[in-house]
């Protein structure tokens, strides 16, 4: 939450619930219109977009049985391109609304650890993007894998909304799994966790990411699931890391600052 802290010998004002609710409210509305101008550069790109997403049906389809994408509605193909068109404006937009999130966290660090937040957000970024690709190269496999269960002698007909919405939720999902250990680390400088109750949940955070990365594969594709699992694990120990290090950093500045006034009182 965006409040602010008394810090050393200075003490900063701290933010009403009203003054929450109105940031909150800027930071969403700003994101909502970068999301929503992107989807149309996602709308002229959603013809490709889907023409790779298909792919993997056309290989089931080329194997012992038929396959195809099936489209219930007579709007449902328009559902389908917006949906894409809309995921793809999420992705694209994600360095306007990652900094958004991060401003409105901003205010409870001081001027001083202010300067770390382009370090958080050109972090972030680069996270979220490598989480989305993760995401999309693992699809295909789990297709494939699925697809595998259908027998030869029948035909897999597949609703285009249902497959449309589990491949982008699953590239979006991965996205913002991998991007997680930076918010830990941002809310470690805040002050609202430290690095040893970081790294003390580090059995319940290994057992939910692989409860993430099952949820989001199959359970027979277990490759696709350790290849997301791993690096989600490191960057979870590196952000422990990195928190750590802050907490011994804000120790030896807090002890400074103790005996200095301790000194003064002295005198």
């Amino acid at each position: 939450m965006p409040t602010r802290s008394k810090r050393g010998a200075k003490t900063e004002s701290r933010m009403s619930l009203g003054q929450h609710l109105v940031e909150l409210r800027k930071r969403l509305f700003i994101s909502a219109i970068a999301v929503v101008v992107l989807s149309v550069g996602g709308w002229i790109v959603a013809p490709y977009v889907l023409e790779a997403i298909r792919e993997p049906v056309k290989i089931m389809a080329s194997g012992n049985h038929n396959a195809t994408l099936n489209y219930s509605g007579i709007g449902a193909a328009f559902d389908v391109k917006l949906q894409v068109a809309l995921t793809v404006g999420a992705v694209a937009s994600s360095p306007i609304w990652l900094y958004q999130i991060l401003a409105f966290l901003v205010p409870g660090l001081t001027k001083k650890e202010k300067r770390y937040t382009l370090g958080f957000l050109f972090t972030a970024i680069p996270l979220f993007l490598l989480g989305c690709a993760a995401g999309w190269y693992v699809f295909p496999h789990i297709v494939q894998v699925l697809g595998s269960f259908v027998p030869n002698q029948d035909a897999s007909i597949i609703e285009a909304k249902d497959y449309l919405g589990f491949v982008l939720k699953l590239v979006l999902a991965v996205g913002i799994a991998f991007v997680l250990p930076v918010f830990l680390v941002l809310l470690n400088f805040i002050g609202i966790l430290s690095g040893k109750s970081i790294i003390k949940s580090w059995r319940w955070a290994i057992l939910v990411i692989f409860v993430f990365c099952a949820v989001a594969t199959p359970s027979a594709d277990i490759g696709s699931m350790f290849l997301l699992a791993v690096p989600m694990i490191v960057l979870y120990l590196i952000a422990a890391g990195i928190a750590l290090w802050h907490d011994r950093i804000a120790a030896k500045r807090a002890n400074a600052l103790s005996a200095e006034l301790s000194d003064s009182a002295a005198v």
